[in-house]
């Protein structure tokens, strides 16, 4: 660590941040350097290297489609901020801090040598990307890089406006992408609301609701709203809960790319991570969903293995007036509508299906997230 790391450092523990940081793959160093410099009490409380696999799931609560990507260090980010909230006895300058590489081995590797950091607090998301020239440093220098590029990612979060002094090739390039989040988002995200309406036509009366992740919504999902809206004659209202039960929140870059798909259709953002939270927020409203969905509402392996508060979950959704119109959809590689769920009986007088001559349209947004 030169003088002038060591200066950056030094700043950075003198700032008002608090922070949790993640690092996977490359980039642990940086760990080592923030507390290296007296001082890391104040910024740093907690570090994690979740290296395997393994671990990397469980950090995110979810295996990750790639290990090394910058989605990746974003949700790394998102969960390494929610830990950060739960430690800090402040909400100022509370980060966190996610870091994946993919680095020299001592094997060769078939894809990009790259590196990705983010960082996340309440009010926005960062994410730097770095490719590397491929074959142009050892092991040990490309690390050093991946800490440089994280101790600036660090500064920046602290709002200290650094300047980039990374020894990059002619033909490396930070890439950087910031999202703001809106002042309705912040408060979703700090618990303050519990959902955000969008395009809702003020309409309270007639309606239902279509939850999912829509990551991406696609041509399947706009004609299940229209088929439901002429089956129910009503009003139909697209959810996206930031919150999801297992895994860390969507981050603001997440959040804006999936509103602009909704293009003015209502759409509301929640923290409703569960049906029951939804009905909570929308009571005695139909909720549309795919055979996939309410097949999980009633598997109690949802509900940690218990069949108890699989039936409590039910009995509170009938008592909320809620009910399902339940669209087929592919599992496993077959087709299913309601009919051969198996549900459990409470359940299945909450819903009604629709036919396979009604509707079926077999696309998937996994499948159009990963290119199959």
């Amino acid at each position: 660590m030169n003088d002038q790391q060591r200066t950056q450092i030094d700043a950075i523990h003198a700032a008002p941040i608090e922070l949790v940081i993640a690092t996977t793959g490359g980039g642990a160093s940086a760990i080592g350097e923030l507390l290296t410099v007296p001082g890391g009490s104040n910024t740093v409380l907690d570090a994690q290297v979740p290296y395997s696999d393994r671990a990397l799931t469980e950090w995110l609560g979810a295996a990750p489609e790639q290990s090394c990507s910058e989605r990746t260090a974003r949700a790394m980010a998102m969960a390494a901020f929610m830990r950060a909230r739960r430690l800090s006895n402040s909400e100022v300058g509370v980060t966190g801090v996610g870091v994946t590489a993919a680095l020299a081995t001592d094997r060769p590797k078939r894809g990009d040598h790259r590196i990705h950091v983010a960082w996340q607090t309440v009010g926005a998301t960062c994410a730097l990307s770095l490719v590397l020239d491929k074959g142009q440093r050892t092991r040990e220098q490309e690390e050093q890089l991946a800490a440089r590029l994280a101790i600036y990612g660090v500064a920046e979060a602290a709002g200290l406006e650094p300047e980039f002094h990374l020894p990059l090739t002619d033909d490396e390039k930070v890439v950087r992408r910031r999202v703001d989040g809106l002042p309705s988002w912040k408060k979703l995200l700090s618990g303050q609301e519990d959902r955000v309406e969008i395009d809702c036509r003020g309409a309270t009366d007639s309606l239902a609701m279509f939850p999912g992740a829509f990551n991406p919504l696609h041509a399947g999902h706009v004609e299940m709203a229209a088929i439901a809206e002429q089956l129910l004659d009503c009003h139909l209202l697209f959810e996206l809960s930031i919150a999801n039960v297992d895994k860390p929140p969507l981050d603001f870059v997440e959040v804006e790319s999936r509103v602009l798909q909704f293009e003015g259709k209502p759409l509301v953002l929640t923290r409703a991570a569960t049906f029951v939270e939804k009905a909570r927020l929308y009571p005695n409203i139909p909720f549309v969903v795919g055979a996939d969905t309410i097949a999980r509402i009633g598997d109690a392996k949802y509900y940690g293995g218990s069949i108890r508060q699989r039936d409590a979950a039910v009995a509170e959704l009938a008592e909320l007036g809620s009910s399902f119109l339940v669209f087929g959809r592919e599992m496993d590689g077959e087709y299913h509508t309601l009919d051969g769920l198996g549900l459990p009986s409470p359940l299945r007088v909450l819903c009604s299906n629709v036919s396979e001559s009604t509707f079926r349209n077999d696309v998937s947004s996994t499948d159009l997230r990963t290119g199959r």
